[in-house]
C-alpha cells in the first residue's frame, strides 16, 4: 500500500518561502494515501497560476492546463478512465475569474471529481493585482486606490448552484484539510473546497494572522449540520464565508456519470477499439 511518500517525486515546487501552497500540496499526497490510492490511480489536473504548478509536484498522472481551464480538462479526464481519482486545483483567480463558467457548470453537473481552490484573494504569479476573492478597498497594482468591487462570495455561490459537497480550509491546518480532501474524494459527486491559502508576497492584508483571527471553525458552532442547506447558508452569510470545515454535503443527488445513458462500466482505456472491416464499412457508407 502506497505512502503519502509514494506520492512524491523529484520536482523541487518553486513557491515564495512560507506559501500555503506547500501545505496544500502535502494535505493532496497524504490523503490519496489515507484512502488507499496508488499514484497510477490518481490524475492531478491544474490550471495557471502559483498553484497551477502542483500538477508537476505530485508523483501522479498530472496535466497542467491553460488559464482557466481545469475543469473541463478534469471531466475530460473522468469520463475517458473512470477508474481514475482525479482531483482538479487552481488559485481563485483560475477558478473564480476566467474559469468561473466551468466552476458553475461542473458544480451543477455534479460529476465525480474533487476540485481544490488555493485561495489567497490576489493575483500572485502575475505581481500582486486584485482577483475577484480581494475585498472592497483592497489596494494592488491593478486598483492602487482601491478596489470599487464586492468580493465574491464562493462558498454561497457554490451552494445556490446545486453543490453537493462544499468545505473549506486553512492551509495551516493540515490535519483538518487532509480530512476534508479525503472526504471530498470519497463523495460521490463533485468536491469543491476552498482552501485559504496566503501569499506571503504580494498580499499584506489578508496574512496567516489575519486568518487566524478572523476563520471560525464549524465544529465550534453547537448544532451545526453539514447536511441542511438553509443552515449552511445562514451560517456563511453570518461569517462573510470565514468559515473552516465541512459546510454542506449532500449524499441523496446521483453523480453526472449515474445518470450518463450508455456510460461504459469499461474504461476507455481499457476498450477494443478495433473495428471489424463490414462495420467500418458500414460507417462510412453513411457519410458517402
Amino acid at each position: 500500500m502506497a505512502t503519502f511518500k509514494d506520492f512524491r517525486n523529484n520536482v523541487k515546487p518553486n513557491w515564495c518561502p512560507g506559501c500555503g501552497d506547500f501545505s496544500v500540496q502535502a494535505a493532496i499526497q497524504r490523503a490519496a494515501a489515507n484512502v488507499g490510492l496508488e499514484p497510477d490511480n490518481l490524475a492531478v489536473i491544474s490550471g495557471i497560476g502559483c498553484s497551477g504548478r502542483i500538477s508537476g509536484y505530485i508523483n501522479a498522472y498530472g496535466f497542467h492546463g491553460i488559464h482557466g481551464r481545469s475543469l473541463p480538462i478534469a471531466q475530460g479526464v473522468k469520463m475517458a478512465n473512470r477508474d481514475l481519482t482525479v482531483i482538479a486545483s487552481g488559485g481563485d483567480g483560475d477558478g473564480y475569474a476566467i474559469g468561473m463558467s466551468h466552476t458553475i457548470h461542473a458544480i451543477r453537473r455534479n460529476i465525480d471529481i474533487t476540485y481544490i481552490v488555493m485561495d489567497n484573494q490576489i493575483y500572485g504569479l502575475t505581481k500582486g493585482q486584485t482577483s475577484p476573492r480581494s475585498e472592497m478597498g483592497f489596494k494592488t497594482k491593478s486598483t492602487p486606490k482601491g478596489s470599487i468591487e464586492s468580493s465574491l462570495n464562493v462558498m454561497e455561490m457554490a451552494l445556490t448552484a446545486g453543490a453537493t459537497f462544499v468545505a473549506q480550509s486553512f492551509s495551516t491546518d493540515l490535519k483538518d484539510l487532509t480530512a476534508l480532501i479525503e472526504a471530498g474524494i470519497n463523495h460521490k459527486g463533485f468536491s469543491l473546497i476552498n482552501v485559504f491559502s496566503p501569499c506571503v508576497t504580494y498580499n499584506k492584508i489578508n496574512t496567516y494572522d489575519w486568518f487566524k483571527e478572523n476563520l471560525t471553525k464549524l465544529s465550534d458552532i453547537d448544532g451545526y449540520n453539514p447536511n441542511n442547506r438553509n443552515q449552511a447558508m445562514q451560517t456563511l452569510m453570518e461569517h462573510n464565508g470565514l468559515v473552516t470545515g465541512l459546510i454542506y454535503q449532500n449524499l441523496e443527488k446521483p453523480s453526472y456519470q449515474e445518470l450518463v445513458h450508455g456510460y461504459s462500466e469499461t474504461p476507455l482505456v481499457h476498450t477494443e477499439l478495433e473495428l471489424e472491416e463490414d462495420k467500418f464499412n458500414k460507417l462510412v457508407a453513411e457519410f458517402m
